[in-house]
């Protein structure tokens, strides 16, 4: 599925784009007029953690669960967790910050390294020459894997570090798995659905 036939969150839709028109997520620097997907922009990062911003659209996410999504082993083992009705909190942080609901399912379906078990990244998170063991899974050339999940957190907590923001998610209540991006479409338009609904 083409990346700009994949319907649009709204607050997504009025993005600044780059010159093919993907929508740039809130937490991406730019050089110059070129935003620099894959990177991760610190002050942005920690705007959203701090006043509770999606990381994509840069809109207040309300009290409730957060999203994010995951891939691998940790896919795996939240999905393992909640079938078995046991509890699942992985201590480890991550720099991956969260989203509404529809942001991180258009995000899974737009974003050509998320979007397919085999896609490679085409940069490295944070620039660093030595990655650490948070970024060791974010260097150039590494692969999603064969898994990949969006999954719904009761919450989040967070620490901005002098040259990070760290995150934890709390208690997944929802998981939903997907090998190609594009099965995520009935649970996007599903979600978008709800979203239009009068409240």
């Amino acid at each position: 599925m083409r990346f700009d036939s994949v319907p649009k969150p709204p607050a997504v839709a009025v993005r600044p784009q780059d010159g093919r028109g993907y929508p740039v997520p809130a937490i991406t620097p730019w050089e110059g007029d070129a935003p620099q997907f894959g990177l991760t922009d610190y002050e942005r990062s920690a705007a959203c953690a701090r006043e509770r911003l999606c990381s994509v659209c840069n809109t207040l996410m309300p009290r409730g669960p957060v999203w994010r999504v995951v891939g691998g082993e940790e896919a795996a083992a939240i999905g393992e967790a909640l079938a078995a009705g046991l509890p699942y909190r992985n201590m480890a942080p991550t720099m991956e910050a969260p989203g509404h609901r529809a942001c991180m399912l258009y995000a899974t379906m737009v974003c050509p390294y998320l979007g397919r078990p085999n896609a490679r990244r085409h940069v490295t998170a944070d620039r660093a020459e030595a990655p650490d063991d948070l970024t060791a899974h974010v260097v150039r050339g590494a692969a999603r894997g064969e898994l990949g999940a969006v999954v719904g957190f009761a919450d989040y907590e967070f620490a901005i570090t002098p040259s990070r923001v760290l995150f934890r998610f709390i208690d997944p209540v929802e998981w939903l798995p997907y090998d190609v991006a594009d099965e995520q479409l009935p649970h996007l338009q599903e979600e978008l659905k709800r979203e239009d609904q009068p409240r």
